[in-house]
């Protein structure tokens, strides 16, 4: 988004760091004015789901119990930003790979985790369960807890060009799951029943997702208090939230109605669009972020929620579109 739009506001709101909630109300009304957000097709509501930040239990080596690697950039993956010469294309990068003198698409998923196979990629970690490292790449941050106690953070680095499929609509779509059960506890469950149906679930998921290590010791020391979102800042658990940034600018505050998971209970509030996710597609589609660990997680898996978001936008100045 352009700071000019931002700047009037953003200075003002220099002074109201320690401000009681009836100033800071004030401040937002008199200085920004609600959009609600529309679909293309007229929808005025859509999907809100949730995510957190997952620990997992991992080593720095690869061991009989820990065989699944947590893998950082691959050497041979070519990122192509056209915005150079298509600026229209800005938002748009092709991954791929080089094959002789042709660029061809990156190794989906079944490919990189194909038994006995290892791409050209250094490996942050080594986790236990494969389904806790598809659930990590969904989340796209996490923890990972080693055996000496000491925990690293990792965060999104890059993704291997592939479009994100549902593992819950595959398994409803093959009735192994009713829709209802289709939360992340409920395919976590599922994936324990059934071993030997998981490596074609989760292969039906192309995309993969490559990380990066972020320091704790950084973090503690004020870096990123949380989880590094898209937009490059620390989420904030119960404030941030992921949007498609083709419709809703990244920094933005966005007021999101909608409920609780498995509850009627109101949830209405302001939040900020801070990350993206390949789920996350649409005009009226967030992700709230809950924060980390267990219990975070059982709010954010079971949250499927319909809901409805306006874009808080500063007074008198044009919308991103505009």
């Amino acid at each position: 988004m352009e700071a000019a739009r931002w700047r009037a506001a953003c200075d003002a709101a220099t002074s109201l760091s320690d401000a009681p909630e009836t100033t800071l109300r004030e401040f937002f009304e008199s200085r920004f004015a609600p959009y609600r957000v529309v679909a293309a097709d007229g929808s005025r509501d859509g999907l809100i789901t949730g995510y957190y930040e997952p620990i997992l239990r991992g080593h720095r080596t690869a061991s009989a119990s820990y065989r699944f690697p947590v893998y950082g950039i691959p050497q041979d993956l070519i990122v192509v930003d056209l915005a150079s010469l298509h600026p229209e294309l800005k938002k748009l990068r092709l991954r791929g790979r080089l094959e002789g003198k042709r660029v061809v698409p990156y190794y989906e998923r079944a490919e990189i985790e194909a038994a006995g196979r290892r791409i050209d990629a250094p490996v942050l970690a080594w986790v236990a369960e494969p389904v806790e490292l598809f659930f990590l790449q969904i989340q796209g941050s996490g923890q990972i807890e080693l055996e000496n106690g000491e925990r690293i953070r990792i965060g999104y680095a890059d993704q291997n060009g592939h479009p994100y499929r549902s593992l819950g609509r595959y398994l409803v779509d093959r009735d192994e799951l009713k829709f209802e059960q289709s939360s992340m506890q409920g395919i976590k469950a599922w994936a324990a029943a059934n071993p030997g149906k998981l490596r074609a679930a989760l292969d039906h998921n192309a995309s993969y997702v490559f990380f990066r290590e972020l320091s704790i010791a950084a973090a503690s020391a004020g870096e990123a208090e949380g989880p590094l979102g898209a937009a490059g800042v620390a989420l904030t658990p119960e404030i941030s939230i992921a949007v498609d940034p083709r419709y809703i600018p990244l920094g933005a505050p966005v007021f999101l109605a909608t409920t609780l998971p498995l509850s009627e209970r109101v949830l209405e509030k302001l939040t900020i669009a801070q990350d993206t996710g390949g789920a996350i597609r649409g005009a009226v589609r967030a992700d709230y972020f809950w924060g980390t660990g267990p219990g975070a997680g059982t709010q954010a898996g079971r949250m499927r929620q319909r809901g409805a978001l306006w874009l808080v936008w500063p007074r008198g100045e044009p919308l991103p579109s505009q």
